[in-house]
């Protein structure tokens, strides 16, 4: 049955918690970037001692090292601290207004990385910050405004599922086999997407369980969620890996919302109140924010280092 818009305009105009979500997930993306920058020093050094100079994606004697590295050990912590604080402000607003805020996180570590690294960004890599932060940016409030929350039903729940299960055995498979020259634009557009699925998964579970408790399909989600964040993180090792923190924090601040966003607006119907005007204001937001990504990967001089 199709949702009811006057109980959707009443949904909107009841939530003004909107306002306690929006500076929790902010707090959040600082600790995502300081995170990144953290992890990307620890894989730095395994790589430089351990590497064979192939930098295809991680060994498992790599990963294991990982977990050596009081870097990488400090820069997991922050990132489960920025989880966290997102996972409490999705209990006050919508998905598709707390995941693009992740977006400061890259402003953040652009300038950082810049200090730490020293390295000096030149006008190309400046500029496709710039795309990322703004697409994302109108993105924010183009959701802000239209944005309603949405309970999902089993049907919506399998939906997702199903597209989580299909997409993760591609990424696998396309991994394998081009791996070797994948780069780093591909294990970032990978982590971002199931980051995306992550976060919905997240939103789901978190409603499901408070709402109705805890149910088979629920764990199934729970299980999915766990598998799809193990992969997501390989990815994003294998980013850093390959490419800068700025690049990691882009993929994951740009391409994980507009995932999440896609999924809580056409499968969820977060964005039913939203006028085609505005669609397509968010699209053409959303599609200079990946151009921006696309950007960064090319010209970053880390990603060529």
């Amino acid at each position: 049955m199709a949702p009811d818009v006057t109980d959707l305009a009443g949904e909107l105009l009841r939530s003004p918690l909107v306002a306690v979500g929006i500076p929790l997930a902010l707090i959040g993306a600082v600790f995502l970037s300081l995170g990144a920058q953290f992890q990307n020093r620890g894989v730095e050094k395994i790589e430089r001692r351990h590497g064979d100079g192939s930098r295809a994606g991680l060994s498992r004697r790599q990963l294991v090292r990982l977990l050596g590295r009081p870097s990488w050990l400090i820069g997991s912590v922050m990132l489960g601290i920025a989880v966290l604080f997102q996972l409490v402000s999705l209990g006050f607003a919508p998905l598709i207004v707390v995941q693009p805020i992740g977006v400061v996180a890259l402003v953040v570590t652009a300038i950082l990385n810049a200090r730490v690294a020293r390295i000096r960004l030149d006008h190309r890599a400046k500029r496709a910050i710039i795309l990322c932060v703004g697409g994302v940016a109108v993105f924010v409030v183009v959701a802000a405004l239209y944005a309603v929350d949405r309970l999902v039903d089993d049907t919506q729940l399998l939906i997702i599922l199903g597209m989580l299960g299909a997409l993760t055995l591609t990424f696998g498979i396309v991994f394998a086999v081009v791996r070797r020259r994948s780069g780093a634009l591909f294990a970032i557009l990978a982590a971002g997407v199931l980051f995306g699925f992550v976060a919905t998964l997240a939103k789901v579970v978190i409603t499901r369980i408070t709402t109705a408790g805890l149910d088979p399909l629920t764990i199934v989600a729970i299980v999915a969620l766990i598998t799809a964040a193990a992969l997501g993180g390989y990815f994003v090792q294998t980013a850093h890996q390959l490419g800068s923190p700025d690049l990691v924090i882009a993929g994951l601040t740009v391409v994980d919302p507009i995932v999440a966003v896609l999924v809580g607006a056409f499968v969820v119907g977060e964005a039913v109140l939203m006028p085609w005007p505005a669609v397509l204001l968010g699209v053409a937001a959303g599609v200079v924010a990946v151009v921006g990504v696309r950007e960064l990967a090319k010209h970053h001089p880390q990603t060529h280092r």
